[in-house]
């Protein structure tokens, strides 16, 4: 295998391992640009694995298994506006506590319901999304240097994998192009300037939550019915806080938060090709240095090393009405 398949490979992992990171952390992008700090990205994740996947099995339709992981992390998201929109609630808090409860339950539903260790029955082919063949990727197979990249990386990817780099964009328009972006924007950084123009602040961030919570619902669902074929424990992996890292990396940007998400993937990517690999000068190393390449990162990033990310000024806080 010369150099260039070996590139190829890489990049293809790299497009698969990032998909559920730019789902999510453009689900904290909304959360966060209207002043709701959402650590239970990574519960609403494995939440929405878990429904998909079981929905995907009892009903062989991936479809159906997608909108069951969305309407899971939907309620979960509800959960989260409930306790710090409502109730203005610690948000740190309540996310944790999301991750715990479905890090549990699912476990415990698993059990009960499939008796397989608190994972899903194998799905069947039917029952998942399968990679699309783009037009003209056999011919251009053949071709050489951009054959091989069209063929194995930007064709061959399943449905979600398309929709995660078209809601870039469109989370950019919706944030930047329209009156909601606009407000919900606003909400983040002076939520008292909102509340006097006449626009409800709960009912902005409950909307917000709720984005949040569709695009965790995708993230989740692409995690158990399109990179895997089942559930499996704990499969989220950490890949919540990892998202959140790469939405503080960027800025709080959505096209900066594709690229911070790429990083993070291709980190991935390498850990798993690197496994057994020998490494010039240095010889074989440890699987499990590679391995924690991309959550080292994480705490670099997270350490401060990108300059200053300021977040928005009303984030994390409570509104509660002057009167």
């Amino acid at each position: 295998m010369d150099y260039y398949d070996i590139l190829i490979n890489v990049l293809s992992s790299t497009i698969r391992l990032s998909i559920p990171l730019i789902f999510t952390a453009l689900a904290g992008l909304f959360s966060e640009r209207a002043g709701v700090f959402d650590i239970g990205l990574e519960g609403k994740m494995l939440g929405a694995a878990f429904a998909a996947a079981c929905v995907a099995y009892i009903t062989d339709s991936a479809w159906l298994g997608l909108v069951a992981g969305i309407l899971c992390s939907v309620a979960l998201s509800l959960v989260h506006g409930f306790a710090s929109i409502t109730n203005r609630g610690n948000q740190i808090i309540s996310g944790v506590a999301i991750n715990f409860f479905i890090a549990g339950i699912t476990i415990v539903l698993g059990q009960a319901w499939f008796g397989q260790g608190g994972r899903t029955p194998q799905l069947s082919p039917a029952s998942r999304f399968s990679p699309i063949a783009l037009p003209g990727a056999d011919v251009m197979r053949e071709v050489p240097i951009i054959g091989p990249l069209y063929s194995n990386v930007i064709s061959g990817n399943n449905i979600l994998t398309y929709l995660a780099f078209l809601a870039v964009p469109l989370s950019w328009w919706i944030l930047f192009r329209t009156r909601f972006g606009l407000r919900l924007r606003a909400v983040g950084e002076n939520p008292g300037a909102v509340d006097t123009a006449g626009i409800s602040v709960s009912w902005l961030r409950y909307r917000a939550v709720m984005c949040a919570g569709i695009l965790c619902g995708f993230s989740g669902t692409y995690l158990a019915i399109a990179q895997s074929a089942a559930f499996i424990k704990d499969m989220s992996a950490g890949k919540g806080y990892i998202a959140l890292a790469a939405l503080v990396f960027a800025k709080w940007k959505p096209v900066p938060v594709m690229f911070a998400c790429l990083l993070f993937g291709f980190l991935d990517a390498l850990a798993n090709f690197m496994q057994g690999k020998q490494v010039p000068l240095i010889g074989a190393v440890p699987v499990q240095i590679f391995q924690a390449l991309p959550y080292i990162l994480t705490c670099i990033l997270l350490a401060g090393f990108i300059g200053v990310a300021t977040p928005p000024k009303a984030g994390g806080v409570p509104y509660t009405k002057e009167r």
